[in-house]
Formats: structure tokens, sequence, C-alpha cells
């Protein structure tokens, strides 16, 4: 199907714009906090509250956010689309509210250490850190440490993967699940079909994608490393249940489509999708477009499927 006629608006909108490779970093992150629209009356949820704790690094900011209802709730660590580079807290504010009320379940988001600044694997230090203290307090905050899931979206998603990779081989907390939308898995050595398809013209680029790998790893050869390309990885036994939703008109469809399939061919139970008429960072259009709010909905059954949360009639 065509693309959604609202996201052809806002790109034929956004044309004129300099690529973020023409700016300074600073001026980068502005420009792609733009794109985020704010709302007037945050979607509700219980109570949100930000909080510091102690990183890899030093302190690392974290944004908590609870549904309505007493009692202890399964707890979803989530990472922010960014490229590694650009976007925070801020920008993923309203999907984490959505997924919040919509799963019934406390969203612990990551103020995660962006590059340039912070070359890989500053990045995944941060998100196993952040995964671990969640699991670690989870009393302190009403969470229900048996009931765990990592989730992000693009460079967020990678980060997911990496980190259920990592808890695997290294060692805890238990994970019921990895939730990713259009997610990053592996660094384009050889650009897959899609790249040459959508290398322009429908947000992120085939040039755009490799500025951020180039601002994100210390040298190239670390894209050859699991924790950067996670498609890369020896084999995914033992990983958890995973969820994973491309876009059709995505330079990173082909590669997010490559890791369900390698997943489920080693026996991983994986859900799996393309959003049809859609394109790279949709969700943001959640509250705008139809399309994007049924995919965070699906989203949420998934996830009160593999938390194993009561739903009353239906599912949201």
């Amino acid at each position: 199907m065509p693309l959604h006629p609202a996201i052809q608006k806002a790109l034929s909108l956004a044309a004129g714009s300099l690529p973020y490779s023409a700016m300074p970093i600073a001026q980068a992150r502005a420009q792609a906090r733009q794109a985020y629209r704010r709302v007037d009356t945050p979607f509700p949820v219980g109570a949100v509250h930000d909080l510091q704790i102690s990183g890899p690094a030093g302190a690392m900011g974290l944004r908590m956010y609870r549904p309505h209802g007493e009692g202890v709730h399964p707890v979803v660590v989530f990472f922010h689309g960014s490229g590694f580079v650009v976007l925070d807290l801020d920008s993923h504010d309203d999907l984490c509210r959505r997924m919040c009320a919509g799963a019934s379940c406390v969203v612990v988001s990551v103020d995660y250490r962006l590059a340039p600044e912070h070359k890989f694997p500053a990045a995944t230090d941060d998100c196993l850190a952040a995964t671990r203290w969640a699991s670690e307090h989870a009393a302190e905050y009403g969470g229900d440490v048996t009931r765990m899931v990592v989730a992000g979206d693009s460079a967020g998603g990678c980060l997911a993967a990496v980190t259920a990779l990592r808890i695997r081989d290294e060692g805890g907390p238990a994970l019921r699940g990895q939730l990713m939308w259009y997610p990053v898995t592996d660094y384009p050595s050889k650009p897959p079909d899609s790249y040459g398809a959508y290398a322009c013209g429908y947000g992120l680029t085939h040039e755009g994608m490799l500025w951020f790998w180039d601002q994100y790893l210390p040298e190239s050869s670390a894209a050859r490393h699991p924790h950067a390309s996670p498609l890369r990885m020896q084999t995914p036994v033992g990983l958890p249940s995973a969820y994973v939703m491309v876009a059709e008109f995505d330079v990173l469809r082909d590669e997010g489509e490559a890791f369900a399939r390698r997943l489920n061919a080693c026996g991983v139970e994986v859900v799996s999708g393309c959003q049809a008429g859609m394109n790279h960072g949709f969700l943001k259009y959640a509250g705008m477009i139809e399309e994007a709010d049924a995919a965070i909905d699906d989203a949420c059954v998934w996830l009160r499927r593999v938390l194993q949360i009561e739903t009353s009639g239906t599912d949201t």
C-alpha cells in the first residue's frame, strides 16, 4: 500500500531540512526533538517521576511510569530510539505512557549515554546496568521482578536485543521477553534491498543511517561485534520471547525481518510483522494516525500475554 498521506505530508514539510550530518551535534539533536510532537494533555497514567541512579560512568537518569491501580505490576525497561545519537526521555514520553497504560505495567525509561561523546559500548553498558537496577530495586517501586521485559524502538530496539543477549550470557535478571519496533540489528556492510528501495524520501535515509553508525562506533571493526550488530550473534538459543515490528517504508525493514527469522529458526518464540504504509519512527504519530495507535495496542496485547496480565473483557 502507499505511504500514509499524513506521513507523506509531514515528510514534504520537512523536505528542505538539512541532514544531521551537515550540523553540529547540538543542532542535530534540537532538530530531531522538534520532529516529536508535544501534547497539551499527556496520555494519562497513574504516576510519573524522574530519578537518578548510579550507572557505569556516574549518575544516570531514569523516568518511571506507574499504571493506575494498587499492587505489584510487571516491569518494562525501555530504551528510546535515537540513532544512538539524538532524542531523549522527553521525545518518547508519550509512547512510554501509552505502553504503561495499555499493558498495565511499570515502564522504566532509560536515559543512556549518547554518541559521539560516548561511543559503543557505553549505551549497551548503561542499558544493562539500568535493567539490573530495575530488577534489584523492584520491591521499592512496586515492580514484579519475576515479570520483566526489555523494549525499544529503532536504536533502542537494538539496545533491547543486546541487553537480552548480554543478560543471557552474563547472568540475570531473568526476562520474559524483548520487544522491538523497527530495530537496528546489523551494520550494513552489504546493504539489504530495503536500503536501496527506501534510500531517501522516507525519513531515515541510507546516508543518515551510515552517519549514525559513524558517530556510534569507535572503529569500523566494532560493527562485527554482536553487541553492536545483534543479528551477528553466534546463536539466539536461550533468548526470551520476542516481538519484532518493522515498517514497510524503512531502510531497516529487511534487517528487522531477518532478526525475527533468525530468532524463530533457533526456537525462540517470535511474534513479528510489517506495518503497511508506515515509515521509520511512525510511532511518534500515535494519537494522530490510527495505524500508529493500533501498532502500540498490538504490542500491548503481546506484553499482557508474556507478562501474564489478566484482562477484563478486551485487551487494550
